[in-house]
């Protein structure tokens, strides 16, 4: 397992890099980077499920599944993976499924004197950490853009 870790300072107030992160409209916008199309069910309360989905090129969804195991609003989020989506349908028990499970990601969003910091850290299958190790700078650094259009 890899732990990753992303640092960006964005010019904006903290609940406005909050919600443009977590709110649907934002959220697929800021995502593209990782699958076209990503997107979320559930939601982002202390100890609801959330699924992060996107569309596979046989037309079912693929991606990951948890539960918010912390929720401070305009502070810290955190999720705890419980296993894949796959072809649509959650699993648990493959061996993918079962190296993911318990694995955290979590974001921590501090006020600066010119707007928010925002850290991203999250842990990672070991196979994967290279690609989100590119991916997610882009990926910041378009919700820096919504977030600042927004302020």
């Amino acid at each position: 397992m890899e732990h990753l870790q992303f640092v960006i300072d964005i010019a904006a107030p903290v609940h406005v890099v909050w919600s443009t992160m977590l709110d649907i409209d934002t959220y697929e916008q800021w995502t593209g980077t990782f699958h076209e199309g990503s997107t979320y069910r559930g939601g982002w309360a202390l100890g609801a499920e959330i699924a992060f989905v996107a569309p596979n090129d046989d037309g079912t969804e693929g991606g990951m599944f948890g539960t918010i195991s912390a929720n401070r609003p305009d502070e810290f989020v955190e999720i705890e993976y419980a296993g894949q989506i796959l072809r649509g349908e959650h699993d648990t028990t493959s061996d993918f499924a079962t190296q993911m499970a318990g694995m955290h990601e979590a974001y921590t969003f501090a006020p600066t004197p010119s707007g928010t910091r925002l850290t991203v850290d999250l842990e990672c299958v070991d196979e994967f950490a290279d690609m989100f190790a590119s991916m997610w700078p882009a990926s910041l650094a378009t919700l820096t853009r919504l977030a600042e259009e927004r302020a």
